[in-house]
């Protein structure tokens, strides 16, 4: 009896943290974000919905190219909950990003948000990498028009693959997806890792990895 009582309750806590695993469902009609607030939440306490106005909800600007002139050649325009305090609750968000000839958003993950890739303007080569063991690189070249699904906290990685300027729009299934820059987080962190282990892990000479640090 006291087995089936323990496997009811793995169950049931296996059942709840599935149900959590991406952004909470609302329990009221919008939950404005109050990013002032003393409040300590998941996201952002609500403001008095009596409060509420029309700006809460709206974002203007998404037509105006990102700054494109940097080394890896790409800008991303975000519109999460940051932008529009009204996105606080509902579990979506998207994003403009801009790419010079040839710009590369470097590989990266999206630790809790699946990513859908829409073409507006030019020819990516795009792809990501299916987890350990496999390792499977999934690549696609898209052209205007086409769509892509980056599946939740995989690394993946867009080039424009033209030799003009190209934009993308992004959907996200997150108010606040995050993200993690490989080469940024790996050899750009504060404090830095050790050259120690970061040689070790990447089989390469300390120099190496010290000049990486310094260009991150």
């Amino acid at each position: 009896m006291a087995t089936r009582s323990i496997l009811l309750l793995g169950m049931l806590a296996f059942t709840c943290s599935l149900a959590f695993a991406s952004d909470p469902s609302p329990l009221q009609d919008f939950c404005v974000a109050a990013p002032n607030s003393q409040v300590l939440a998941n996201g952002f306490a609500c403001k008095d919905p009596k409060l509420a106005q029309a700006d809460d909800f709206f974002f203007t600007g998404l037509n105006k190219p990102g700054n494109i002139s940097n080394p890896p050649g790409f800008k991303v325009t975000p519109v999460n909950v940051v932008q529009i305090p009204g996105l606080n609750t509902l579990g979506i968000s998207m994003e403009r990003v801009d790419f010079a000839p040839y710009g590369l958003n470097p590989p990266h993950t999206r630790p809790r948000a699946t990513g859908i890739f829409t073409v507006l303007e030019g020819t990516f080569y795009v792809g990501f990498v299916t987890s350990s063991p496999e390792n499977r690189l999934i690549t696609k070249v898209l052209q205007k028009g086409d769509v892509f699904v980056f599946p939740k906290g995989l690394v993946h990685f867009q080039r424009n693959a033209g030799y003009g300027n190209a934009v993308a729009l992004v959907g996200l299934s997150s108010q606040n997806a995050g993200v993690i820059t490989i080469p940024n987080a790996v050899f750009g962190s504060n404090p830095p890792i050790s050259d120690d282990v970061l040689a070790k892990a990447f089989q390469v000479d300390k120099k190496v990895v010290d000049h990486l640090q310094t260009i991150f």
